[in-house]
């Protein structure tokens, strides 16, 4: 829509803390974005952002607009969604910010399960760490958040949560692989394949290691889920998920999955909402209800 366009060169300036940086992004010239934005000022009889040596940064009127530019779009995208669904014709997209523990096979089948039958819905699935999905949710840069042991959730409205053990990953020839449970201090005394701390997961094996006294050892540490599906372990390596991972094919691989004890390692949490009062597009309503039922089925 060509009259909320102004609404977005704010939003983009804000969110780059810059006019060149965000021309860059908007595809125009920065004289032309900075033109915009006195106008829009001027228009509002008021500036919305401080002018600094390096950058721009929003002052209390611009954060008070940029909220209800926020609201805006977000209404916007729903009444569009809306529409679309009277027409018969499935359309939107559906932003989701998402835990790194929650970007494995499952919600990728959910995705393309939806897109199967809506195949006019597009998707934006961002990883965010546990702190950063509730952000994501606030600005609006997302409609459903999925994470893993949050770390707040003031603004979060909760639709479904479920419990999560940790389990451990290893090859099917591993000493441990026929063990039904494991302890933690058996895990340690093998090369371990770990997240870095910003993880839900290694934030509870961090957790358990010092009160139980343990040390883990990292042989190695990535932010990547992609490296961990990929790369071929040592036999002796081992490394840690949650359930809703671990793939089906796990044996076709070559390899097991073992639950940790949850007297060593507590159970973790996964959380599912959107952001408290808000009420989100059409699509991203109907995907987030087929998730929750899936997860509810498989793993409730």
């Amino acid at each position: 829509m060509r009259h909320l366009l102004p609404y977005k060169y704010v939003e983009e300036i804000a969110k780059a803390g810059s006019i060149r940086k965000a021309a860059e992004t908007l595809a125009i010239t920065p004289s032309a974005l900075n033109r915009r934005l006195l106008s829009i000022e001027d228009e509002l009889g008021v500036q919305i952002f401080e002018r600094l040596p390096v950058g721009v940064r929003l002052n209390t009127a611009g954060e008070i607009l940029l909220e209800h530019i926020r609201n805006q779009m977000s209404d916007m995208a729903r009444v569009q969604s809306q529409i679309a669904d009277l027409s018969g014709q499935r359309r939107g997209n559906v932003s989701i910010a998402a835990s790194p523990e929650l970007l494995g096979s499952f919600l990728a089948g959910e995705v393309r399960k939806y897109q199967a039958e809506f195949p006019g819905v597009t998707f934006k699935v961002q990883q965010k760490f546990r702190g950063d999905v509730e952000k994501a949710l606030i600005e609006h840069d997302a409609d459903i958040g999925i994470v893993y042991e949050p770390m707040k959730l003031a603004d979060f409205q909760t639709l479904f949560n479920i419990v999560q053990p940790v389990y451990c990953i290893m090859d099917k020839n591993h000493p441990l692989a026929k063990k039904k449970a494991l302890r933690l201090y058996e895990c340690a005394e093998f090369p371990l394949i770990l997240t870095e701390k910003s993880w839900g997961v290694r934030n509870l094996l961090e957790q358990s290691a010092i009160r139980l006294g343990i040390n883990l050892r990292a042989v190695i540490q990535t932010d990547s889920r992609g490296f961990l599906i990929n790369y071929e372990r040592e036999t002796d390596q081992l490394s840690f998920d949650i359930q809703v991972n671990i793939p089906d094919n796990l044996d076709k691989r070559g390899m097991v999955a073992v639950p940790i004890n949850t007297l060593d390692v507590p159970e973790g949490f996964v959380f599912i909402g959107h952001l408290k009062g808000r009420t989100i597009p059409v699509a991203s309503a109907r995907f987030l209800e087929q998730l929750t039922t899936e997860m509810a089925g498989r793993f409730g």
